[in-house]
């Protein structure tokens, strides 16, 4: 028999997802996105420029910043610029990671010469803050593209989850908990047409020899994609 999870769920069991659109006023897009405990605030803002890369070239931008707030976390963390604190190089490699992530989903020609920021500010951390903040930040990035009009340059919907090797068993969205002890760890993004956009993975034990095994746990992940994709479609209408 396999372990319980912390939380009681099935291993192919995502956790209790919700969104809170229109969660900041102010913002074009915005929306509220937990994962079980995980909370990300994630606004998306529009302008009327583009980076220097892309001037000229009549399409867009979708880039993002991350952060987290100091007790998203069991212990407090320093804000990035305090005494000289630099930003940290994990909040670096996870705004990359958003901002490839949804420029999957968005055709930049027909965004016209305009740039979409998604900001993705932790609120309270669980496991799962990269993952919850692609799939919040979809939402974000639609709304505020349908409030400007360019609702016509969404292709496509982008979701992400994690799937990790716990106690010798694949499973799906895994909190903190479930995350620090798991021997294979997987961030996949995927679209609402069963597409892969990224996998990011690292063996924490032992190397992971299974392709098989990677495969079955890739598509675990898919699945649970396909699922949040429906989620955030309904948000949207």
């Amino acid at each position: 028999m396999s372990a319980a999870r912390p939380d009681g769920r099935a291993t192919g069991q995502l956790r209790a997802v919700r969104f809170e659109p229109g969660f900041i006023g102010h913002a074009e897009g915005s929306v509220l996105v937990a994962f079980g405990r995980t909370r990300v605030v994630c606004t998306a803002s529009v302008e009327d420029r583009v980076p220097p890369h892309r001037k000229g070239s009549g399409g867009g931008w979708v880039t993002a910043e991350y952060g987290m707030l100091p007790r998203a976390t069991s212990t407090r963390n320093e804000r990035a610029g305090v005494r000289g604190r630099p930003q940290d190089g994990r909040a670096v490699e996870i705004q990359r990671l958003v901002g490839r992530a949804l420029r999957a989903g968005v055709d930049l020609g027909a965004l016209g010469e305009r740039q979409v920021t998604i900001d993705c500010d932790v609120l309270e951390a669980d496991g799962g803050t990269r993952t919850a903040a692609v799939t919040g930040g979809y939402v974000a990035l639609a709304l505020a593209l349908r409030a400007v009009g360019a609702a016509a340059a969404l292709r496509r919907a982008v979701a992400a989850v994690s799937v990790g090797l716990v106690d010798g068993e694949a499973r799906l969205d895994l909190c903190y908990e479930e995350d620090a002890h798991a021997a294979v760890d997987l961030n996949v993004v995927g679209t609402d047409a069963g597409e892969l956009v990224e996998v990011q993975g690292t063996a924490e034990g032992q190397p992971f020899r299974s392709v098989g095994g990677l495969d079955r746990m890739v598509a675990l992940a898919l699945e649970g994609v396909a699922q949040l994709c429906t989620l955030q479609r309904a948000v949207l209408g």
